[in-house]
């Protein structure tokens, strides 16, 4: 059994300052908090993006001063939020591929793949600059052993049409990646701030609500921000299952 937890969208901004009403610094402790009280056993957590709210040095520096208090191993994402370079900056041991921050990482398996979906400048998500090569590579190398995509961006509508005009772009060219090697299992997404499952072309999938502030469920007009349950993913990988809970960590017993 493999055992994950996905955190997304912290939105951290410079320390003592609210976002939306809310302290994402001290949500995240929250946040932390729990996992290290109920889930110690897990294999990973991946926070899946948008980090930083502005990309600003001071909440990538504050994100490094807390994720020692994480008792669990962790992989870190870029959103369209974030700021490639000022992460780097902080994080400079972080891997890379073709400057991307992006990884492969194989447990008990299965191979994770975690895409950087980060396009400076836009609130969408692109694959270009080489990042399908490399996504094609990882599969294959895989031989076809499961593998899970991580992702900031969702490739596929959910049928909110604000969150749909700024997803994944080039999804199309994703598809066909996905395709020719058949061995993904699930795609894991944040962005959206909404705790969302599917399938997409036959490919599973899900995203969550972030640590901060969430989407409010508007199916027509201007998106809305909304302070529903903040909440983190728990994810349980076995031969014939992933099965995902949701757990509203403000709310705890």
């Amino acid at each position: 059994m493999l055992k994950l937890l996905q955190v997304s969208d912290i939105h951290l901004a410079t320390p003592g300052e609210a976002l939306f009403g809310s302290d994402p610094l001290a949500r995240l402790d929250a946040c932390i908090a729990d996992i290290n009280r109920n889930h110690a056993d897990a294999d990973l957590v991946v926070f899946s993006g948008d980090l930083a709210n502005d990309g600003l040095p001071e909440a990538y520096a504050a994100l490094r001063e807390r994720l020692p208090t994480l008792a669990l191993p962790y992989r870190l994402m870029l959103g369209n939020h974030d700021d490639r370079a000022n992460f780097l900056a902080a994080f400079p041991e972080t891997s890379t591929e073709g400057g991307f921050v992006q990884a492969s990482v194989d447990l008990k398996g299965t191979r994770l793949i975690l895409l950087d979906t980060l396009e400076t400048g836009l609130v969408e998500g692109r694959l270009g600059g080489g990042r399908l090569e490399w996504l094609d590579r990882k599969l294959g190398e895989a031989e076809g052993r499961p593998a899970l995509v991580f992702t900031h961006h969702p490739p596929v509508d959910i049928y909110m049409p604000a969150l749909d005009r700024c997803r994944l772009m080039d999804s199309e060219a994703l598809l066909g990646v996905l395709r020719k090697h058949g061995n993904v299992r699930h795609i894991f997404a944040g962005h959206v701030h909404r705790p969302v499952c599917g399938s997409w072309h036959g490919i599973p999938f899900s995203s969550l609500r972030g640590t901060n502030h969430q989407s409010a469920p508007v199916f027509a007009g201007k998106h809305r921000v909304n302070l529903e349950p903040p909440a983190y993913a728990i994810i349980f990988v076995s031969e014939g299952s992933i099965v995902v809970h949701y757990h509203d960590f403000l709310y705890s017993d």
